[in-house]
């Protein structure tokens, strides 16, 4: 077929979406069935965010360490310019959701004037010793209109209690209460499962504190290596499995013996809801060191596809210095990368496109359900197809030819997270050719691939877990990242499953006589 016969290949196509499916009467159709499990609503703010702000911040800071022994000296904390509006700030600007600090980390230096132990800010020179970091910030991050979450380490090296189930437990929740009653909405409790070896043996009444968690503050989300609300998956580098499932099975583990590749993969037959969390720090360490220096902004962007982009939350560490306050140039790489992201995911390239779909639940008429939801940001609205169909494509014509090189699907995960593979076809010289395959979706999927220009593009699932919901498609340039047809050859990038390989073209067998007139 001569490639200025293409167009004919379209329009026929889109004759046939329209009107191969009978059109249903005009009585309104309901949506249809979630597919259980399901994300609670603070699990779903908690997703739509994307990204936290973590900091690591404390007596580490000032003694060049990682792993504090509990034993330095209180008074070696003293930032001489502690500025929590310039944290809250910088995470605002850089489009980070919420901010997540160390109130307590290993060593058990506590970050607020504690009733329970002197090892706190109460013992320090700064400010007195009167100063709380907890409340300076909580305050600030409602300044900046960001959410606010807190770090307690359970291990803790400094309180004599450690390593008495009973004793320990009352003093663990007995700060647990005083950081959810004293500093208004929390948005997440982050729980640390790290423990040194030959440590004191030590039985965490886990069930308890997440009862009085959700109890005191019902809209925080609860991150731990193995849930309840969200998990940790598997890495400290930022990255999620291709493949990556909200579903789990809390039963199948434990906090502190989980396996890793169960974490970073999920379970698409799991019956618990529990979201991966993508950990790492913009410095190689996790607390600032005067000796290192942070990641490029380009080092973050791919970090960003590997774990927003593969279903996660991405929570970046951007450590404050022994002044108290983030350093220049993690400023600056934070900038860059919010300068990169808006220059890529500004416009989506199809929003003015044509859009059609094999069949649509209700009806072809009925635009509750229709494929031109695909076209508008968030996850609310959606293309459902009909019940009973097994051709799930959509096409879109783009109205004029188009170059990108990054797809971005989204399904609407409060309806469960369904897709299972997928790929994405062009026209080209008159054939459909093959530019990226994907497997699951969830709540954002980005997909790189080598530069690609067509007029028209269709999306084709080929499997899921139930009816698949589609509630945005977007394309987008990324003048950035360079990607060569071969994946030993990427820049800035790796896909494993999803990886585009040297396009292939093909004839779909359902159509194959359409696809050569």
């Amino acid at each position: 077929m001569a490639a200025e016969d293409a167009p004919l290949v379209v329009l026929f196509f889109l004759f046939y979406f329209t009107w191969s499916v009978p059109v249903h009467s005009s009585r309104s159709t309901p949506p249809p069935l979630p597919i259980p499990p399901l994300p609670s609503a603070a699990q779903l703010r908690w997703q739509l965010g994307e990204m936290a702000l973590f900091l690591h911040f404390g007596p580490n800071t000032f003694t060049d360490s990682e792993w504090g022994s509990g034993r330095a000296d209180p008074s070696v904390f003293a930032p001489a310019a502690l500025d929590a509006r310039q944290w809250a700030r910088a995470a605002a600007a850089a489009g980070f959701s919420r901010v997540v600090l160390t109130a307590k980390h290993h060593d058990g230096f506590c970050l607020w004037p504690s009733a329970y132990t002197d090892y706190s800010v109460r013992s320090t020179p700064w400010r007195g010793g009167r100063g709380d970091v907890v409340a300076e910030l909580a305050s600030a991050a409602r300044v900046f209109g960001i959410g606010f979450g807190i770090y307690l380490s359970p291990w803790d090296r400094h309180d004599p209690s450690y390593g008495k189930t009973a004793d320990y437990n009352e003093y663990y929740l007995g700060q647990m209460r005083e950081l959810l009653t004293g500093y208004g909405d929390i948005q997440e409790v982050w729980l640390d499962g790290a423990k040194g070896e030959g440590e004191k043996d030590m039985d965490y009444l886990f069930r308890c504190w997440f009862a009085l968690i959700h109890q005191l503050q019902p809209n925080a989300v609860i991150f731990s290596d193995a849930g309840p609300d969200s998990r940790w998956i598997g890495d400290e580098n930022g990255v999620a499995n291709s493949t990556c499932w909200s579903l789990f099975n809390q039963s199948s583990v434990t906090i502190g013996h989980t396996d890793d590749q169960y974490s970073q993969g999920g379970d698409p037959h799991g019956h618990d809801w529990v979201p991966p969390e993508c950990d790492v720090s913009i410095r190689p360490g996790w607390f600032w060191h005067s000796s290192e220096h942070p990641k490029s902004a380009m080092a973050l962007l791919d970090i960003y596809y590997k774990s927003v982009g593969r279903n996660c939350l991405l929570i970046l560490n951007v450590p404050p210095n022994s002044s108290g306050l983030i350093s220049d140039e993690d400023l600056q790489v934070l900038h860059d990368f919010t300068a990169i992201r808006s220059t890529i995911f500004s416009i989506n390239l199809a929003q003015n496109a044509t859009v059609t779909a094999s069949n649509v639940r209700g009806g072809m008429s009925n635009t509750h359900f229709g494929p031109y939801n695909v076209l508008q940001q968030g996850i609310y609205g959606y293309w459902a197809p009909e019940e009973g169909e097994t051709d799930w494509t959509i096409l879109l014509d783009l109205g004029q030819s188009v170059a990108f090189n990054v797809l971005q699907v989204q399904e609407p995960i409060q309806m469960g997270q369904r897709v299972i593979k997928f790929h994405v076809d062009i026209l080209r010289n008159g054939r459909w050719t093959t530019v990226v395959c994907g497997t699951t979706i969830g709540y954002k999927r980005l997909l790189q691939f080598p530069m690609v220009e067509t007029r028209f593009l269709w999306f084709i699932i080929d499997d899921s877990r139930a009816d698949p919901l589609i509630s945005y498609i977007g394309i987008y340039l990324d003048p950035f990242t360079v990607i060569n047809d071969l994946p030993s050859t990427v820049v800035h990038s790796s896909f494993n499953d999803t990886q585009a390989i040297k396009l292939s073209t093909y004839k779909h067998s359902g159509n194959a006589s359409i696809a050569t007139i």
